[in-house]
């Protein structure tokens, strides 16, 4: 029987109600992709904004230049993007290590009624309000030493990073076939090797992807570093002391009564979603095939 005698058979044969649920099948399948639209939407007019207003801000004077005094045009945010980077690596020094190691402790040593409360207070502390991490860092770090400093903006990026980091390591470990350990203990080595060796190398990719998405996570927070950072117009050359960042710089340019202000905020909002673009980027690119063979 040659194709066309056999769709045509296949379609005389095609039970009651077929076309019916095909119909359906197709109407449900363009509802979704409205969706999909609907979704993607306000992610679009985000963009088109930032670009339409930020982009003429965004110059070679906006990456070098300190902010202007008020009132005057131009200047730009070179000490708040430095500022950025700087709380970025500290936080990355506190969460990385902590986050890490807590779980290799969760999905390789810990008992299952104790790692039942560590994920359960894990989950819960990557749900408060980011703003609750800079009060209990104010009343930690800043009132007893009286300063804002760079140091009290970093921890509190810092303790936001570790539930994530660590919720993240322990999945990776997890998802490490379980005949590798095995293996590695059978050839007589020691369990702390196999795990630092073996396993933890086998999972780096994904730990990797966590630490990136828990930073680019961080890298747009305000609301902890008004608590703990609080701000400078100038170049930092002492952590003890105020650090500029691009989300308290936006913050104070959208705020302030000046046009060209406004302006630089756009720009520097732009630059920003560059910047957890890029992370975001990066992390597709390294986690993808990650595969365990």
């Amino acid at each position: 029987m040659n194709p066309a005698a056999a769709a045509a058979s296949a379609l005389q044969t095609a039970p009651p109600g077929h076309a019916w649920r095909q119909l359906k099948s197709r109407g449900m399948g363009a509802v979704m992709l409205l969706c999909c639209l609907l979704v993607m939407a306000p992610l679009f007019l985000v963009l088109y904004f930032l670009i339409h207003e930020g982009a003429s801000a965004v110059d070679w004077n906006f990456f070098t230049q300190l902010p202007k005094p008020p009132g005057e045009l131009g200047g730009g945010m070179a000490n708040a993007i430095t500022g950025s980077l700087v709380l970025l690596a500290m936080a990355a020094a506190i969460g990385v290590p902590l986050g890490v190691l807590g779980g290799i402790y969760l999905a390789e040593y810990g008992s299952a009624r104790a790692n039942y409360w560590i994920r359960f207070a894990a989950d819960v502390l990557n749900g408060i309000p980011s703003i609750v991490w800079g009060m209990v860092v104010y009343a930690l770090l800043v009132v007893p030493f009286k300063s804002f400093s760079a140091y009290a903006g970093g921890v509190a990026l810092g303790l936001i990073m570790i539930p994530l980091v660590m919720r993240t390591t322990e999945e990776m470990l997890l998802l490490v076939p379980q005949g590798y350990r095995e293996a590695a203990l059978a050839l007589g080595i020691a369990r702390w090797r196999m795990i630092t060796v073996i396993v933890v190398r086998t999972a780096l990719k994904g730990i990797i992807t966590g630490v990136l998405v828990a930073l680019a996570r961080v890298a747009g927070e305000t609301a902890p570093l008004l608590f703990t950072a609080l701000g400078n117009n100038f170049w930092n050359h002492n952590l003890a002391e105020p650090i500029a960042a691009v989300p308290l710089q936006i913050f104070t340019y959208a705020i302030s009564p000046y046009d060209d202000w406004h302006r630089q905020a756009w720009a520097g909002a732009l630059v920003l979603l560059a910047m957890i673009l890029v992370l975001n980027v990066f992390v597709r690119i390294i986690s993808r095939d990650r595969k365990f063979n």
